[in-house]
């Protein structure tokens, strides 16, 4: 078990979130977020008490409450989507959360959560703010991944938002028959957006 009981608030279903920590345990405001130096967001990483990564993690945070509950957080010097040779690999450019939870399941609006647990209300008002510029799948996706026969294709739910500050990815895994086990949400550079969707209208 971890002793850090933030982990939960990952975690548990929504509704509980609020009620069981009152707000005490939100971020006031995110001090690193895309943009800024790797050494700005590695600080703040060290000192995020829901991430608390162990002595060999820096960008790369594991978590896990139960082998059926566990989230992974990653900063990485690249844009999400395919990876492209960089020259500056001083700046952090995108930040996902990712989710797995097989009790409670996963949702859109608990990956909203944890982005506020993770951020604070500055971050989490632009993400609530932020317009919706592209949704899928599709219902032409839809149907050729049940004539192809590949439902991860038909199951993957997400939209990309962008808002005053950053640009948003949110992702869920939602079969045709069943619950979404699986999650996660993207902080990115707004000048990332535009090879984000086209990756994403093309896959």
């Amino acid at each position: 078990m971890l002793k850090n009981s933030l982990l939960k608030l990952l975690i548990l279903p929504f509704s509980l979130v609020p009620y069981l920590c009152g707000g005490t345990f939100f971020a006031d405001q995110a001090n690193a977020l895309p943009g800024q130096t790797t050494e700005e967001v590695g600080a703040w990483i060290q000192a995020h008490p829901t991430l608390r990564p162990n002595g060999n993690e820096k960008f790369f945070i594991q978590k896990s409450d139960t082998a059926a509950q566990r989230f992974t957080f990653q900063a990485s010097v690249f844009a999400p989507g395919k990876v492209e040779f960089i020259k500056d690999r001083s700046r952090i450019r995108s930040e996902r959360l990712s989710m797995y939870d097989a009790i409670n399941g996963m949702s859109f609006e608990r990956l909203e959560e944890s982005l506020r647990v993770l951020y604070g209300l500055d971050i989490y008002q632009d993400f609530r703010r932020a317009q919706v510029i592209y949704e899928y799948p599709s219902q032409s996706t839809v149907n050729s991944a049940r004539f192809a026969k590949t439902p991860i294709r038909e199951a993957l739910r997400g939209e990309l938002r962008v808002g005053d500050r950053y640009a948003y990815w949110v992702e869920i895994a939602q079969p045709k028959n069943g619950k979404a086990f699986t999650g996660q949400i993207t902080v990115l550079l707004k000048s990332d957006l535009n090879k984000l969707e086209a990756q994403l209208k093309s896959r």
